[in-house]
């Protein structure tokens, strides 16, 4: 008995520990079981109490009274599957007539405290049916990707939701996107990631960062087109603009509108192409809008005015070319200049992380959610790499990119620096390597000591 006894308090010790430091051990070992049979037992009377619940029908009650039997209980939502994960629990339920999804919705945060969870969001999946994710632990303080990801072309795995799932960045789908953020709010690292999850795919990137390049030169080697000031910049987007004009007269040419022709293999875009045939993809990081759009004379405005006119096009007309716009900033706001919210109105992504303003919130959210704009400003200012993403259809997510040094972005484009493709158009624009390692050295070197 009291070796029973030792061995118990050891558990209890151990689980103690590994919740405190290590949750995500703590819930693969000890947390899911627990939970598991927590939420299974208390089920019915955590969505009694929750109002989830409906009467039941006449014919049920009928039937009782004919029988001279109790009065049926109100009945919760029919659990169609339930599946532990490795950061919290699925439940899919089918809910009753007269339910709705937003009832659950609504009810996501009396969940949480119910089940003992550490969070709790739902979805609809289809009429009547609605899944509801459940956390076990804060998956964003300490960000661990899993080791499986649904990769695709022109989708890869960026970040971690807060109800565990993946947050990809899908070009195909969302061609472009607005990432806003302060300074050490985490938007670099975000941006890391997604220089390093192309860098392996058949993708040509196209760099422009105004703050001479401290940010994007280190992965020049995978880079087609590099521009690190604004008059750089308005050549290389007029470049872009000319590939672009190029690409819709090859799509033209082999549209193969005929009566013999399904519609389905009539081509609309580069992606409905031969493969032989199918121009490289182009992705346009832009790392500061704002260096953009400033102007301080009337020469600069009219670059000014040439950049936002090629970045409005691009964003209209580049999605059928291939091309797609990674557009980041500190500030975005309507005091840019002209054209800056006609340019926002075509970028569907939007991620705001950590900003100094509620305009800029706004700016990113303000005509997608409300909801989204209040937690993008109540960010923390410790919680770097934090940040609210949504898109035109209203919906957001809380996200936390993995923390991806300099050096291993630059490990991951210098391994993949073979696949850089060779465009004639950017040429001009192609970084010399050369010179950027000619120049490092030359900035590493001390300067010799004088007496």
């Amino acid at each position: 008995m009291a070796a029973f006894t030792v061995a118990l308090v050891l558990v209890v010790a151990a689980a103690g520990l590994l919740r405190w430091r290590r949750p995500a051990w703590y819930w693969l070992t000890f947390g899911v079981t627990l939970a598991s049979l927590r939420v299974l037992i208390r089920y019915a009377s955590v969505m009694d109490a929750c109002g989830l619940t409906v009467p039941p029908s006449r014919w049920r009650l009928t039937l009782a009274r004919m029988a001279n039997r109790p009065v049926p209980e109100s009945r919760p939502p029919r659990i169609l599957r339930f599946s532990p994960t490795r950061t919290g629990l699925i439940l899919r339920l089918g809910l009753r007539p007269g339910q709705d999804a937003f009832d659950v919705a609504a009810a996501s945060d009396r969940l949480r405290h119910s089940f003992s969870m550490y969070g709790v969001t739902s979805r609809e999946l289809r009429s009547g049916v609605v899944e509801v994710r459940m956390t076990g632990y804060d998956v964003l303080k300490r960000v661990q990707m899993p080791a499986k990801v649904d990769t695709r072309p022109m989708r890869i795995p960026v970040a971690l939701r807060e109800d565990g799932s993946v947050h990809y960045r899908d070009y195909r789908a969302v061609p472009h996107a607005l990432t806003l953020g302060a300074t050490e709010s985490g938007k670099s690292v975000y941006q890391r990631n997604l220089v390093a999850g192309l860098a392996s795919m058949d993708v040509a990137l196209v760099g422009i960062d105004c703050k001479q390049g401290v940010e994007l030169f280190p992965l020049a080697r995978r880079f087609s087109a590099l521009a690190d000031n604004p008059d750089t910049a308005a050549e290389l987007l007029d470049a872009l603009v000319t590939r672009m004009e190029g690409i819709y007269q090859l799509i033209r040419a082999e549209q193969r509108i005929t009566a013999g022709v399904p519609d389905a293999e009539i081509a609309a875009d580069i992606w409905d192409l031969p493969e032989h045939l199918r121009p490289v993809p182009v992705v346009v990081l832009v790392d500061e809008v704002a260096e953009l759009a400033l102007f301080a004379g009337k020469d600069e405005e009219k670059r000014r005015d040439r950049i936002i006119t090629a970045l409005v096009r691009l964003a209209q007309l580049g999605r059928a070319a291939g091309i797609y716009l990674e557009i980041c900033g500190q500030r975005f706001g309507s005091e840019l200049g002209k054209g800056i919210t006609m340019l926002r109105a075509q970028l569907t992504g939007r991620t705001a992380h950590r900003v100094n303003d509620e305009t800029s919130a706004n700016m990113a959210f303000g005509d997608i959610s409300p909801d989204a704009v209040m937690a993008a400003i109540q960010i923390p200012a410790e919680l770097r790499g934090l940040a609210i993403a949504g898109d035109s259809t209203g919906g957001w997510h809380r996200i936390r990119a993995p923390h991806t040094s300099l050096r291993q972005a630059v490990n991951t484009c210098n391994r993949h620096a073979d696949r850089t493709p060779d465009l004639p158009e950017l040429t001009p624009f192609r970084p010399e390597l050369t010179a950027l390692a000619a120049t490092a050295v030359s900035v590493s070197k001390t300067a010799p000591a004088t007496a």
